[in-house]
């Protein structure tokens, strides 16, 4: 199993009472520190807008702006977005981003791509909230685009909902055939039909019951338009807690709950809690997340990557992640 991390970015609320000016400082001294630590082979931000589980005033800094930065100030760790929303930047211009960030990256870009489904964000930012089937829409021709500006250095595209004629992208990615397409989301009729015929990576959910259903759609999807499943890495996201003791796994999500309460309301931090962190296979001693996260292994999944909430404060968990954890999945 391959790993990748998260490095917060405020989406999640993960830098709150941390003075906004120095945010840049904390992210970047963790995307160091990750490339330098072999474990993981990929940095992830999200591509959001407004702080989840609900819109506040806290900040929540730009995908493509932190992938440009990320890009200059690592080195070896490659780079993504899980995953950038199609509709939310024309696809010829976001190709020519990819590829110049590859660029600066000496060939490190990983391309997720989604629907996109954060209805507040979208209307706040005067893009309407269409229809699923034309968001999805727009994703199958956005990624058109992306393939053809990767490979021969231009894009035309007379479609549904993208005209481009001629558009160039130069440079073109340092990564001989472009740049790696990761098709985020479990929809079973277009969203994984979309993976079949494009994508280099998938990303879904990640419970057995529920990994290995999807894995069956895909496969589906694949024998239908002609592409090797096996060629496809499955991947899935783990929001992570991890202590020595379920006593100390208890103590850090209560602290995790009080750390968002200021922002949230006491119920809907708590809400916020159960939901994502209580019932993911990445909460838990060392020896309850390998074995829950073996069984997926086992179905197939091949990539995982883990967002630990409290890295901006305390890199413990992390850290005893690395050494008890990582070494048994990979």
């Amino acid at each position: 199993m391959r790993l990748g991390i998260f490095v917060p970015q405020g989406w999640r609320l993960d830098l709150v009472d941390i003075d906004p000016a120095q945010q840049w400082g904390v992210m970047r001294d963790l995307a160091q520190r990750f490339d330098a630590n072999d474990t993981w082979e990929s940095l992830w931000v999200y591509d959001h807008f407004h702080t989840v589980p609900a819109p506040t005033d806290q900040a929540t800094h730009e995908a493509w702006t932190l992938m440009a930065a990320f890009a200059a100030t690592t080195s070896r760790i490659r780079l993504g977005q899980m995953c950038t929303a199609i509709s939310y930047r024309n696809p010829a211009y976001l190709a020519k981003v990819a590829s110049t960030t590859d660029l600066i990256s000496g060939g490190r870009v990983e391309m997720g791509i989604g629907g996109g489904w954060y209805e507040h964000e979208w209307r706040a930012y005067g893009y309407g909230f269409p229809s699923a089937g034309e968001r999805l829409g727009r994703l199958d021709e956005g990624v058109q685009i992306f393939k053809q500006a990767w490979t021969e250095g231009k894009a035309t595209l007379d479609g549904k909902y993208y005209q481009v004629d001629g558009a160039i992208v130069q440079p073109l990615p340092l990564q001989e055939g472009g740049i790696p397409l990761w098709i985020a989301g479990g929809g079973e009729k277009k969203t994984l039909r979309i993976a079949a015929k494009y994508a280099d990576y998938t990303n879904f959910v990640g419970d057995p019951e529920g990994f290995a259903h999807k894995s069956e759609i895909l496969r589906a999807h694949c024998a239908d338009v002609g592409t090797d499943f096996d060629a496809i890495v499955r991947s899935s996201n783990y929001n992570a807690v991890i202590a020595s003791t379920e006593a100390e796994v208890e103590q850090r999500l209560t602290a995790l709950a009080a750390r968002l309460t200021p922002y949230l309301g006491e119920e809907k931090a708590n809400g916020w809690v159960n939901d994502l962190f209580r019932t993911s296979a990445a909460v838990g001693t060392p020896e309850q997340i390998i074995e829950k996260l073996t069984k997926v292994r086992d179905l197939g999944l091949g990539y995982a990557i883990f967002n630990f909430p409290e890295a901006a404060y305390d890199l413990s968990g992390v850290e005893l992640f690395e050494r008890e954890v990582a070494p048994a999945l990979r």
